[in-house]
Formats: C-alpha cells, sequence, structure tokens
C-alpha cells in the first residue's frame, strides 16, 4: 500500500478521483489538487441580511406533562439496576458529549450474547437516519410519518410519551433513500431541543414540555435549492448561537443564529455549499473555533475545511478539500486533537492532516489515500487514529492510521460466516460489518455495522481483536451511529429485517453490566 503524502508548505500532489453516482455508471476523472493552507489573511465576518427572522412563542407558566403510555412501544424487560460507581452521562449532543463518538460511560456489559444485549423495548419508527438525544430523564426522537417531520419525548427507559410535535413536510429523496430527517436532535444546558429536518426546517422546541418557541424554513427563506440527500447536518451548540453550514447561494456558508430568538446572528463565506457533515468546536492555541466541513452539490464540485471564530464569523483559513464527482458531499466530522485536524472524504478523496498555527493559519502534514471515510467518523486513540475506508459495502475495510504521520498500521476487513433461518430454510451467508460506526467506551471500541452487526473490539496499533459479537438484525442502512446513555444503547433500524420482514425499528437494549 502507498504511503502517506507528506507536504511541505506550499507543494502540490496530483491525486486520483472517482466519480459514481448512485445508481448510475461509473467513470473516473483526474484532478490536480493543489493546496495552500493557511494562505492570505482572515476573513472578516460578512454582513449578511436575515430575510425572514421568526417569531419567538414566549412559554410562561411551564406545565410539565407526565409520561403517558405509549401504544407504539413493545415492552420487553426493564433494565438491570446500575452497577455500583457506574459512571453515566447524557447523549445530548451529535456524536456524544464530547462530539466525537467517544462515551464515558462504565460498567458497560461486554460479552455480548449471540442475539445481542437483553432488549427493554423497542417502538416502529418513521423514516429517518437521526440518532436520538438524551437530557434529563428524556429521549427526543426526530423522524417522518406519513407526511410529517414528529419530534417525540419519550422515557429513555420505558418509551413512554411525554409530547410530541409534528409539522409537514413534502421532502422527497432524489436516490430513492427514505425522506425522512438527516440531522440528529440536539439539546442546550437550557432545556432547548433543536432539530434541522431533510427540508430545511429549524425548530426549537421546550425539552419538558414540548412547547414550540420557534421555527424557520431555512430553504425557503435563504433561497437555497435542494441538495443531494436533503439538509442533512447536525447543526452545534455554541455559546449563545446555533451553528449550521448553511450554504446558501452567495453566502452564507455558514451562519449563526441566536439560540434564544432563532435570528441570523452572523454569517461566514460565500463560496461553498451545505455538506452532510456536523460543525465541531475546537480549541487552538487557546483560541475557541468552530470547523465546518463544508462542500455540497455543485458545478464545479468545490468544498473543504473552514476555521470560523464563533464570537463573529470571522474566517481564519479554508483548506480546500473536495472529491471532483460532482455528485458526492463531505459527510465525516473532522476529528480534532490539539491544534491538529483530521478531515476525510470518500469517492477517491481520502484524509489529509492539518496543524493550525499560532497566527490561526494552517499547516497541511501530510495526506493519505489508506482512509477515505463515507459518513462515518474515525476516532482517536492514544495516538492512533482508528476508522473505516471505502465508498460501498464491499470495499470497506476497519483501518489504523498513525496520528503523527498517517502511516497505515493495518487494515482488516470485518467478515465472517453465519447461519440463518430465511423463509424456512437454513443457509449460511457471509457477513460483514462494512461501513460500521465506532463509539469508544472504556478503552473498547463497540462497533454497530451497517447490516445489523453489534461487536465489542479490541483495537490497537498491533490488530483488531474481536471481543464479542452479536446479531441484532438484517436490515441495509444501519447507518445512524449508536447512542449509550445511562447504560442503555440506543440503534436505529432504517430499514424493514431481510429475515424477519419487520419494519424499521427504534430499539433500547440493556448494556448495563451486572455488579
Amino acid at each position: 500500500m502507498p504511503p502517506p503524502t507528506v507536504f511541505c508548505p506550499g507543494s502540490v500532489a496530483g491525486l486520483l478521483r472517482v466519480f459514481r453516482a448512485l445508481g448510475a455508471l461509473a467513470f473516473t476523472c483526474f484532478m490536480a489538487h493543489g493546496v495552500l493552507a493557511g494562505e492570505g489573511t482572515p476573513a472578516p465576518g460578512a454582513v449578511f441580511n436575515d430575510p425572514r427572522p421568526p417569531q419567538v412563542s414566549e412559554l410562561s407558566a411551564p406545565t410539565i406533562p407526565a409520561p403517558q403510555p405509549n401504544p407504539d412501544i413493545q415492552f420487553h424487560n426493564p433494565p438491570k439496576t446500575l452497577a455500583k460507581g457506574a459512571r453515566v452521562r447524557d447523549w445530548r449532543l451529535f456524536l456524544g458529549p464530547n462530539h466525537n463518538g467517544t462515551c464515558e460511560e462504565t460498567h458497560l456489559l461486554k460479552d455480548l450474547p449471540q442475539e445481542g444485549p437483553p432488549l427493554v423495548w423497542e417502538m416502529p419508527k418513521g423514516e429517518s437516519y437521526a440518532s436520538p438525544a438524551i437530557a434529563k430523564g428524556r429521549l427526543i426522537f426526530f423522524h417522518r410519518l406519513a407526511n410529517e417531520e414528529v419530534i417525540e419525548c419519550l422515557h429513555p427507559e420505558t418509551g413512554e410519551r411525554y409530547w410530541r410535535v409534528a409539522y409537514p413536510t413534502d421532502y422527497k429523496d432524489r436516490y430513492g433513500y427514505n425522506d425522512g430527517p438527516r440531522a440528529s436532535p440536539i439539546v442546550d444546558e437550557e432545556d432547548h431541543v433543536y432539530t434541522l429536518g431533510a427540508a430545511g426546517v429549524l425548530s426549537c422546541i421546550h425539552l419538558l414540555t414540548g412547547h414550540l418557541f420557534w421555527q424557520r424554513d431555512l430553504l425557503s427563506e435563504f433561497k437555497i435549492p435542494q441538495d443531494f440527500f436533503g439538509v442533512a447536518a447536525t447543526p452545534l451548540i455554541e455559546g449563545n448561537n446555533l451553528i449550521i453550514n448553511l450554504g446558501a447561494p452567495g453566502g452564507p456558508c455558514v451562519a449563526a443564529f441566536e439560540r434564544a430568538s432563532g435570528k441570523l446572528a452572523w454569517g461566514a463565506g460565500h463560496e461553498w455549499g451545505p455538506s452532510c457533515s456536523a460543525p465541531i468546536p475546537a480549541v487552538f492555541h487557546g483560541k475557541r473555533r468552530v470547523l465546518v466541513f463544508a462542500g455540497g452539490e455543485s458545478r464545479p464540485p468545490v468544498g473543504g475545511l473552514l476555521s470560523v471564530d464563533p464570537v463573529g464569523g470571522t474566517i481564519d483559513f479554508q483548506f480546500p478539500w473536495r472529491s471532483q464527482s460532482v455528485e458526492s458531499v463531505n459527510a465525516s466530522r473532522p476529528v480534532v486533537v490539539g491544534n491538529r485536524v483530521f478531515i476525510s472524504a470518500s469517492y477517491q478523496t481520502g484524509g489529509a492532516m492539518l496543524e493550525v498555527q499560532p497566527d490561526g493559519s494552517a499547516k497541511l502534514l501530510w495526506t493519505t489515500q489508506d482512509l477515505g471515510t463515507h459518513f462515518m467518523t474515525s476516532i482517536h486513540k492514544d495516538g492512533f487514529l482508528y476508522g473505516f475506508d471505502g465508498r460501498n459495502e464491499q470495499d470497506a475495510s476497519l483501518v489504523c492510521l498513525d496520528w503523527n504521520t498517517g502511516k497505515l498500521h493495518w487494515r482488516k476487513v470485518l467478515e465472517w460466516e453465519e447461519e440463518v433461518e430465511w423463509r424456512g430454510k437454513k443457509r449460511t451467508i457471509r457477513r460483514g460489518t462494512f461501513r460500521g460506526a465506532l463509539v469508544e467506551a472504556e478503552g473498547k471500541f463497540l462497533c454497530l455495522g451497517e447490516l445489523g452487526s453489534l461487536q465489542w473490539l479490541d483495537l490497537s496499533p498491533k490488530g483488531c481483536r474481536e471481543i464479542s459479537r452479536a446479531k441484532l438484525f438484517e436490515a441495509p442502512e444501519s447507518w445512524t451511529p449508536p447512542v449509550v446513555s445511562h447504560g442503555l444503547l440506543y440503534i436505529c433500524r432504517n430499514y424493514q429485517d431481510l429475515l424477519t420482514d419487520k419494519p424499521p425499528r427504534l430499539l433500547c437494549y440493556d448494556l448495563r453490566a451486572p455488579d
């Protein structure tokens, strides 16, 4: 395998780009991808007018509802009591409390039964790729039922319902995937829930009561055409604002909206469109910044990483990094450790490591073709990066890279044979993790395979060791990252089970280890 390409400032690398539109024929194109990181001076926050500030509905003398029986829930067994000394956390944000797929929970069940951890409850789910959020003993789930996008507030341990908010939608996916939300709900410390629908409807709801504070239609208001896969990037809570990769034509590329009022606080950037990658906070040399990995539908295809001052929208640097396949988007979230940032994309784009300098500019350290993540985010642990490389199921593999040098330590295709029963007949099939989703907990990695496998993995520079494995279901498009909170595991099955024909489900498993 080729070694990583190490850059000196100002060097140019030729990269091969491969394009294959989903459901269409493949073709390739070539681009000389040259980058000068940190070139120029910081761009001040641009002045953009807010086309339609929302009306705020004040909440006075709130009545907090008690949970009510939920007719949609099939309850199986209550979860075990938490082990003495177990550490637990809410999961308010996309990819968890640290924004990066690392989990601080302890005393989790590592020895998975073959059929999976004990199932606590399950609920039929509508169309959605969004993961749930959990805060203050409440679970927020965002999905589409018929012609409505629905936000539900449930009890995390029982599935009982506190409240439900819905509004109409006519979103239609251009590639035949489901028509539900892609961005996950998030919850701030002031008990506000924020959701961003597939057609750009941004909502602010009170966590405890379900009161709708404000709502706005971003695509309509900012005259943004529908992107390839709809609005997909989860917003970021940052200070008093909500940061969104808006990608409006002519700008703003990045927009901050006041959390309390929904009004536009500032805009930044004119060039790049909306990606599927959620913005992420960072601190470089003591300065707070927001990183946005932008780039959606455009001709020619453009996009890359922006470092933005969250106070006023000043851009410190922008780093072009985007496949030259027209029908592609940047989707994986940047990985930030110290003053370094790793970005990665599929369609033969690969990864790039940047180091932010004291003046706010960025220096390109190395690039690699060994890790091109499609939509899952890699995880850093102890100086090494673990993630799934590959655009399709068949070409996906788990890799380990040295964080400092980009050197590939190993590559492993996670596959195995299993006996299944289908339509009354037993047969042996080849299964695999394919483009899996990782959550790091207690020094190990929980891995959800995109067809419904669940594994505990011990990952190190020396290799990959499977600790235990379960078969939860047999369903494609299991791309929603798993959620671990208070010892419970939440999995979204986004497609019907191919073996049982059961429709999509939100599943709650007991991952609490015995005391």
